[in-house]
C-alpha cells in the first residue's frame, strides 16, 4: 500500500464531510474551522513539564477568586 498525497487526503477529507454532514453542513464547517497558530511541540514541553501539584494548587486558587455559577 503506497503512501496517500496530500491531495488525495484532503479530497478523502471533503468527501466524508459531505457525507456525513450534507453539502451545506460541511460548507458551513470549513468556514468556522480554523488551523490555530502556534508551535504544539514547543508548546507542548512548556505546559506539559509544569509540576502536577502546581498546576492544581493553581486550579484551587482560581476556583477561591471566581465564585460558582
Amino acid at each position: 500500500m503506497s503512501a496517500k498525497t496530500l491531495h488525495q487526503i484532503q479530497q478523502e477529507g471533503l468527501d466524508i464531510l459531505v457525507e456525513k454532514l450534507g453539502p451545506d453542513d460541511a460548507i458551513r464547517f470549513l468556514r468556522i474551522f480554523e488551523p490555530g497558530s502556534g508551535d504544539w511541540t514547543k508548546d507542548r514541553k512548556k505546559i506539559l513539564e509544569k509540576d502536577p501539584d502546581k498546576i492544581i494548587e493553581s486550579i484551587m486558587k482560581r476556583r477561591k477568586r471566581t465564585p460558582a455559577p
